[in-house]
């Protein structure tokens, strides 16, 4: 199975700084609408098993023109799944509050180095989330090797499951960059999770999602496309 992972393109918080979290009534921003129809064109037209999406307002905005321009025309009854477990990290008090002045807090340090061990006052942990958003993969993931999923969440959610992707401790996953209307594709195999592509604002990806599923990990790197 393949799990294409869509952030929302660029919302009004992100223009303005704020860390808005679950806050109600955050759109995309003009440079975000336009980022949602480009990505309508970059994801292009490929069969979808599942379309997840985060209960957020941006996240629907972001992925409405590919599911009015191609989805539904060719499959006028598919339907969406908006799903809690992809929801925003719950900021608790720190919600709506400019980013400049949260990283002067205290805590701004653990949510650098030790991410695992933060819990948002009143909100909660980034490991609870991380947990949340892996049992909505976990659910993906059973669906047979030749189906494609897609996912459309927020950056700190999509962070976490690259990360367990690759194995890597929550600690680590600010390694990881998730950039607004990016896209990241994982091959899920009897083997281990592959990362196929990793935060991509730029090309089309269906000729990524056409290439034959690898059921070996090839010494060398194997021999391509």
């Amino acid at each position: 199975m393949r799990l294409v992972l869509i952030r929302h393109a660029h919302s009004e918080s992100n223009a303005s700084g704020v860390l808005s979290g679950r806050l109600p009534n955050v759109h995309l921003s003009d440079k975000g609408v336009k980022q949602a129809a480009q990505l309508s064109i970059r994801l292009g037209n490929f069969s979808v098993a599942q379309l997840r999406v985060s209960p957020m307002e941006r996240c629907f905005e972001t992925i409405s023109p590919w599911l009015n321009d191609v989805i539904l025309k060719e499959t006028p009854n598919f339907e969406v799944r908006i799903d809690p477990s992809l929801n925003e990290v719950d900021y608790g008090s720190w919600s709506g509050k400019k980013l400049s002045a949260l990283s002067r807090k205290k805590e701004w340090r653990t949510v650098q180095e030790s991410p695992s061990r933060m819990y948002f006052p009143q909100g909660e942990g980034i490991a609870q989330m991380q947990a949340r958003a892996m049992s909505a993969v976990h659910e993906v993931a059973n669906l047979s090797s030749s189906k494609t999923a897609v996912i459309v969440s927020h950056g700190d959610v999509i962070k976490s499951i690259v990360a367990s992707a690759l194995g890597m401790h929550l600690d680590e996953f600010q390694r990881v960059i998730i950039d607004p209307a990016s896209i990241s594709i994982i091959e899920y195999s009897a083997i281990k999770p592959r990362i196929l592509l990793l935060n991509d604002t730029r090309g089309t990806i269906t000729d990524v999602l056409q290439t034959p599923k690898r059921a070996k990990n090839l010494l060398g790197g194997g021999a391509g496309r």
